[in-house]
């Protein structure tokens, strides 16, 4: 709400006080913003210095208390009219404002001939983009390592040329690696560089209950106008609409509507299209339309580079040796990594100590349960196999079958990488093999893992699952 202090009333109360002001938006903000916030608004009433106007739905509202506030302001002193406060309102009698742009809202007309009946019912509420942005989620405060490097510049580029590149953008990873502070920094980059565009940020969980809610009360077109005039569209956790016929649906129609009106479309998951199960064909196709990328878990300099700029962020210098250490004994989970970084923080200031190793093991060991176990062969051979939905005797056998040849590469290969055996003592728990065959396997495992982002993700899944 605007709130602002005038010295005279130059204006009969008769006036149409509102279209004065929207003449002067008119030539101060783009035609499009104009078009899409503006325009579809009209004056309710105007008594003791309240001018009440009417706007077609909480979205508008929204959009107008928080991103146009101080520019109506500037439009009242200007031509100073008898306002101190502006109240939108996205009812009229009681019930919702029936008109709106209908190029704002395309196909956004009720099935069923249920139209009338939605008129006079009150307006659902959306969340808006605004509210549900992070504003710490941002581009210059994401950091870029080998691992995700590639999600981070394409982000980018949609950010800058949105509907132009890369239409629509999958984004995909496991959880805590970074693709939510892109899609958020997407839309934060947006909102700051082209104000008069409309963010539609979203999940797939609050996607489906939305359709619900107003498939239940007959206000379905709200849904399709909050969704489908959008000028880009954010979902994360597509991969939840997995299963669910009736949403699927609906988000393929959304889908359809904003990609031929070359809208951008970001969409985030915790896998690719054509490993979400329950995932209908055309979606799972129309996904692969653009480009997608993967964000990967980071390696340990990526780590150490996450925990200082975290450290940055909250005033505190990070010992070296701390560093390494949360770095080495977190799983590769940025979440988990800066929520080790946090709860260390927080330690330290209440207690008004120091930040130390020794601190930092004390702190920590409940927080990391098992990060000083002590990995075993066996131990390493078991995760392998429940991988590969194998019997660890099977990776023990002689059988030169590549159901059984990789997987036991992968198995040497971690071995070596967690254990102190040496390469005999491998060779003699895979049936006596040559210890040449070994570092052979643990080579060749290497040398896959430069380039396979796949092998480097399941390598790190294993690691993660050993207990």
């Amino acid at each position: 709400m605007v709130q602002v202090e005038v010295e005279d009333a130059a204006v009969a109360s008769g006036t149409d006080l509102w279209q004065r002001i929207k003449s002067r938006l008119a030539a101060r903000i783009p035609p499009q913003a104009f078009h899409n916030w503006v325009a579809d608004t009209r004056m309710d009433a105007h008594e003791n210095g309240n001018l009440r106007v009417l706007v077609p739905d909480q979205v508008t509202k929204d959009f107008l208390e928080q991103e146009y506030g101080d520019v109506i302001a500037r439009a009242i002193q200007e031509l100073n009219l008898p306002i101190r406060r502006v109240i939108y309102s996205s009812r009229m009698n009681g019930a919702p404002a029936p008109s709106y742009n209908a190029e704002r809202a395309p196909n956004a007309a009720l099935e069923d001939g249920s139209a009338e009946m939605s008129r006079s019912l009150p307006e659902p509420i959306f969340a808006s983009a605004v509210g549900q942005l992070n504003p710490r989620f941002r581009f210059d405060n994401f950091v870029v390592g080998s691992c995700n490097q590639f999600a981070h510049a394409a982000a980018r580029a949609v950010a800058s040329q949105p509907g132009r590149s890369y239409n629509p953008l999958f984004i995909y990873g496991g959880v805590g690696m970074g693709k939510t502070h892109l899609m958020h920094a997407i839309g934060r980059e947006l909102l700051d560089s082209f104000r008069g565009m409309r963010v539609v940020y979203t999940s797939g969980e609050r996607f489906m209950n939305d359709m619900v809610g107003c498939l239940r009360s007959n206000r379905i077109a709200y849904f399709h106008r909050h969704y489908r005039s959008a000028d880009i569209l954010l979902l994360d956790d597509v991969h939840i609409l997995a299963g669910k016929e009736r949403t699927q649906e609906e988000f393929f129609h959304t889908f359809n509507e904003l990609y031929e009106h070359q809208k951008q479309i970001v969409i985030s998951s915790d896998t690719t299209p054509k490993n979400i199960p329950g995932l209908v064909e055309r979606l799972r196709s129309r996904f692969e339309w653009g480009l997608m990328v993967d964000v990967q878990a980071p390696d340990l300099e990526t780590k150490m580079a996450i925990l200082d700029k975290k450290a940055e962020l909250e005033g505190f210098s990070l010992p070296e040796d701390v560093r390494i250490y949360i770095a080495t004994k977190t799983k590769s989970n940025v979440r988990e990594l800066e929520g080790a970084l946090v709860k260390l923080i927080a330690y330290s200031s209440v207690t008004r100590s120091a930040m130390t190793l020794n601190m930092a093991q004390q702190v920590l060991k409940y927080l990391i349960p098992g990060a000083e176990r002590r990995v075993t062969m066996e131990s390493v051979i078991r995760a392998v196999a429940e991988e590969f939905k194998l019997q660890p005797a099977q990776l023990k056998q002689k059988s030169n079958a590549r159901t059984i040849a990789y997987p036991r590469q992968i198995a040497m290969y971690l071995i070596k990488e967690l254990t102190p055996a040496s390469l005999p003592e491998i060779g003699r728990n895979f049936a006596g093999k040559h210890h040449t065959t070994v570092l052979h396997a643990i080579r060749k495992i290497d040398q896959l893992r430069q380039k396979d982002a796949d092998l480097n993700r399941l390598v790190q899944k294993v690691t993660d699952s050993i207990h």
